[in-house]
């Protein structure tokens, strides 16, 4: 199916409503974790932060706030559907637009910097930025969009490890343990814990950061991984790290793995956590211009 031009200007306009969304109104699966965790928590002062966490949603949803200051880095993973017949690059620059007008139409804060410079263009955009997946999904006449403003608190508490076979699971279970200890109060915990295994090194990462994207309570199909989701979860969640690392029966509200075959010598693992907003929005969008959002 040929998609006319104007359609064009619909992912441009979706993007910026993404963006700008995405920083006001928290997912409903996330805000009744957080609700279950303050109903369930012991700890005086993890009952304060988690009233505070509720009271900053509910002021992002009321009264058009948002929730955190941090407009993070602009991830968009992109489904295209089979049937579409898209020009890949406008597909691209629309995207990138419609980060550009996000930032200078709301006005949204430019997180977005050379690495070396530190030159900021005041659109959340610059090389390589932001980023984009894409994938395919057969027989489909649909373009999903689901986007991520992935902040710098939880980002740069990322790892990765290039393990050997030998290590095996108790290797994977050291290792995503000992970086959540680590990381401690860094990413904003209550956290999701996304976890990458296989690959190559840059494949396993990206895998961990997908992860962070799925809604709460979903569970890998093979039931190896889905065992190893739930035991890392009560591992985590047994440290008493706690909301914002003060202490509390909740550190991590998931641990979702995402997987991939890897070489016969290497067993990459990764980890990258996403902070207790988990910010995130989808649009759908269609050749005869419909548009839905969600989550």
């Amino acid at each position: 199916m040929e998609v006319p031009d104007t359609f064009y200007q619909l992912v441009e306009t979706a993007c910026r409503d993404l963006y700008i969304k995405s920083l006001k109104e928290i997912p409903p699966d996330i805000v009744a974790a957080i609700q279950r965790a303050a109903e369930t928590e012991t700890k005086e002062v993890a009952k304060r932060i988690f009233s505070h966490y509720l009271q900053s949603i509910a002021l992002g949803r009321e009264k058009n706030m948002m929730v955190c200051q941090d407009t993070g880095i602009p991830i968009y993973w992109v489904e295209i559907g089979g049937n579409l017949r898209l020009d890949g690059a406008k597909l691209s620059d629309a995207i990138v637009r419609g980060t550009e007008r996000a930032t200078r139409e709301h006005p949204l804060r430019s997180s977005i910097v050379s690495p070396l410079r530190r030159e900021n263009r005041q659109t959340n955009t610059g090389e390589r930025i932001p980023i984009i997946h894409y994938d395919f999904v057969r027989d489909s006449d649909v373009l999903d969009i689901l986007f991520m403003p992935k902040g710098s608190g939880s980002e740069n508490m990322s790892f990765m490890k290039m393990l050997v076979p030998a290590d095996g699971i108790n290797g994977i279970k050291r290792f995503v343990l000992e970086q959540v200890v680590g990381a401690g109060p860094k990413p904003c915990p209550p956290t999701i814990v996304g976890v990458g295994i296989g690959g190559s090194s840059d494949l396993c990462m990206t895998l961990a950061k997908k992860a962070t994207t799925r809604p709460l309570g979903s569970r890998n199909p093979d039931p190896e991984i889905a065992a190893l989701e739930l035991e890392l979860f009560e591992a985590i969640n047994q440290t008493g790290i706690g909301p914002q690392g003060l202490g509390g029966n909740t550190t991590a509200l998931a641990v979702h793995i995402e997987s991939a075959w890897t070489h016969i010598t290497c067993n990459p693992v990764a980890v990258n956590m996403q902070c207790w907003r988990a910010e995130r929005r989808r649009a759908r969008l269609w050749a005869d211009g419909r548009v839905e959002e969600g989550f």
